[in-house]
This record gives structure tokens, sequence and C-alpha cells, in this order.
């Protein structure tokens, strides 16, 4: 495992939801695991969400003075670049697309020195509108790449339905992960299931802790 995990993709792609269990995972090292909320563009389903799951789990986050306030305010009130050299695991959580991926931008320079320690995840969902087709999901992964002036290093797949995802489902999104990392020549690092679905199949299952309002009392 890097000591440095960035987690980016296309909104509602599953980036918020991968963070959280790939922090947890981690935190089962014994080692410090760091949490960074670097999403400054959307106000929903934000790892800033998740402050009593992480502490719960000696995981320290790291956010916005501004998240989960009634000010949406894109400004960043932290030193990434210090904490990169702390010891330990430091996931960051981009914001979606390119324009999450300029506050990522601003570091590109320092996390030069952490080049052989980073995995740039790029997380895609077959299920979402806008990157639901193999080329245009493909295609949006430049324009990340170009706003935050670094380069992935492998594809996760977090293909899924929520609560009506089926075995078929997970099945078809491996299939289309498959072909967007073959379009854009990088490995699949993970194909996440989520932990009610009976897949017969090489997967990770992980807990769906981002839902939908209408499943925060389940």
């Amino acid at each position: 495992m890097k000591k440095i995990n960035i987690i980016t993709g296309h909104y509602g792609s599953g980036k918020t939801n991968f963070s959280a269990n790939l922090a947890i995972e981690l935190a089962k090292t014994g080692k410090k695991v760091t949490v960074v909320d670097l999403d400054i563009v959307n106000p929903y389903f934000r790892t800033a969400d998740f402050t009593e799951l992480f502490e719960g789990n000696n995981i320290e986050l790291i956010k916005s003075m501004y998240a989960n306030t009634n000010l949406d305010i894109p400004a960043i009130s932290f030193d990434l670049e210090r904490i990169a050299t702390d010891d330990g695991f430091l996931v960051i959580d981009v914001g979606g697309d390119d324009d999450g991926a300029l506050a990522l931008g601003r570091y590109a320079s320092a996390f030069e020195a952490f080049a052989d320690d980073i995995d740039f995840f790029y997380v895609v969902n077959k299920f979402r509108y806008l990157s639901d087709d193999v080329k245009e999901c493909a295609s949006l992964l430049p324009e990340i790449e170009n706003a935050s002036r670094m380069k992935a290093t492998a594809v996760v797949n977090c293909s899924n339905l929520g609560r009506e995802t089926t075995a078929e489902n997970i099945k078809d999104g491996i299939i289309f992960a498959r072909k967007v990392a073959e379009e854009l020549s990088l490995p699949v690092a993970y194909n996440i299931c989520p932990d009610f679905v009976d897949y017969e199949g090489d997967v990770t299952y992980h807990h769906l802790y981002v839902k939908p309002i209408w499943d925060e009392n389940e």
C-alpha cells in the first residue's frame, strides 16, 4: 500500500465511499491514517460528513473550516504539503471532475517528492450519468489530470446502484471498468462490491457509508 492515496473521479462515482472504506482498511495496519477532504466544490456526500466514523477508527480527518456549515466557500485552511510529510498513510478525497481537481493542482510540485509513493485512483461507476459510456468515461480523466497536474496510476471500479445493486450489476461494472482501463492504458486496482451483495468473483467488499437521504435511517 502506498503512503499517499489520491481519490478522483466523476461526481457521484463513489469517491467518498471508497475513501472512507480505504481509510478504515489502512487503519487496521496500526499506522496513523489521515483523511483530507479536498472537495471544496460539492457540498454533498463529503468525507467531512463522517467525522464520528473516522474518530471511532482512530483516523484523523482534516477538512476546510467551512465544511459542515451553511457556508459553502471554496477555501483550503490547512497545509497539505506539511501533512504529506507526516508518518503513516494519507487519503485525499478530491472534488469531482476537473473543477474539483484544481484544488489538488496547487500541490502538484510539492508532491513530486513523493512520486514513488503515490497512488492516484480514478474511480468509475457505470451507472452514473455522463460516465456510463466507456469512451466518455475515459475522456474525463485527461481533464482531471490536466487540472491536478498529476497522472492517474489506476482505475477503481465502484459501479453500483446503491441498495438496488445486484450481482449482475457488479458483473457488468467489472466489464465496463476493464474497458475503460484499456482505453486509458491503466490497471484496475479494485473492483468494489457492496457488502450486502453475494458475488462469485474477485472483488473487494465495501460498506455503503454514503447513502441517499431516503436510506439514511437504515
